[in-house]
């Protein structure tokens, strides 16, 4: 008598709020993908293949195994299939910048619903809309009644939403550390609830630059320094999110001469990665007035983390 094969494991994946860019990080395994195939069953993936919401609702309750949740929750639709999903999953990965952080989404809580609405159907010079048209949550036609998700004011990460099992974050998240998280999976060996699914060091530990740990007198933009491809960034008067920054890409960016912008976001015992960029900052700068030279200090220091941040957001009136 045969031996009856063990039961694949049942994965899905959704994107929300993102670029889409953590959906291609998953093929970049490249032929590792059918090492994981062929031990899977994916269950949802809608960017991949046809599924429908109701294929998940009709699932019984923690029917999924895991579950990799990228994008951030900037409407009712997101918030609804993060809730839903949380339910018919066993495990909820936060995966990438955007579901955990909030990343460039969440740069959007400068404003709200409102500007963003007016900005992007009245006042971009592309636009032609006479008549100031907005998307409505509802709308009659002889047909029967559209419908829209509402748009919210503010964008929220997974774990501000719904209960989060694991972070694994980047944009996209690091392909080894994706390998990694699918391995641990596999071999029944994650790490506690609550993990975030990178090494537990920061960039600057694995750059290789040298590091000199000189003041700085002026703050200048990348392209006006003739970089020497050795030296750290802040020696060389340029701001690198390297230290508050976890650590897992192997500092691709600083290898091929950018600053590192911070998007595995706050590094090891950091609560605000924006904040700690500025302490690091703050404490070698010569004087006050260089710190004013910083250009965009939102963009800069909470690029990828300002709606996990402590900020969160620009105050509402």
């Amino acid at each position: 008598m045969m031996s009856k094969e063990p039961e694949k494991s049942k994965f899905a994946f959704y994107w929300a709020a993102s670029c889409g860019g953590c959906e291609i990080a998953v093929l970049d395994i490249n032929e590792k993908i059918l090492d994981v195939v062929a031990k899977v069953d994916i269950v949802f993936w809608p960017v991949a293949l046809d599924f429908k919401y109701k294929d998940v609702e009709a699932m019984p309750d923690k029917y999924i195994d895991v579950c990799f949740f990228n994008g951030a929750i900037r409407t009712e639709e997101n918030e609804h299939i993060a809730k839903l999903l949380r339910k018919k999953s066993k495990v909820l990965v936060a995966f990438g910048s955007c579901a955990v952080d909030g990343c460039v989404v969440g740069l959007a809580n400068l404003w709200d619903r409102e500007t963003i609405f007016e900005r992007a159907y009245s006042e971009t010079p592309s636009t032609n809309n006479p008549e100031s048209t907005i998307p409505q949550t509802s709308f009659k036609v002889k047909e029967g009644e559209l419908t829209l998700p509402e748009f919210y004011d503010t964008v929220k990460t997974l774990a501000q939403t719904v209960d989060v099992d694991y972070f694994l974050p980047g944009c996209p998240p690091p392909i080894p550390s994706i390998l990694q998280a699918v391995e641990a999976i596999f071999n029944n060996n994650l790490p506690p609830k609550g993990a975030v699914l990178l090494p537990n060091k920061s960039i600057c530990d694995e750059c290789p630059r040298e590091k000199n740990d000189h003041e700085l007198s002026e703050i200048k933009r990348i392209y006006e320094i003739d970089d020497d491809g050795e030296t750290c960034f802040w020696d060389q008067q340029v701001i690198c999110m390297d230290p508050a920054t976890r650590a897992g890409c192997g500092a691709q960016c600083p290898l091929v001469n950018i600053p590192c912008t911070g998007c595995d976001g706050p590094g090891p015992r950091v609560t605000d990665q924006g904040a700690a960029a500025m302490s690091a900052l703050a404490s070698i700068v010569t004087g006050p007035e260089v710190i004013e030279q910083v250009v965009d200090p939102i963009g800069t220091f909470y690029k990828y983390s300002l709606a996990r941040s402590i900020l969160r957001r620009k105050v509402r009136k």
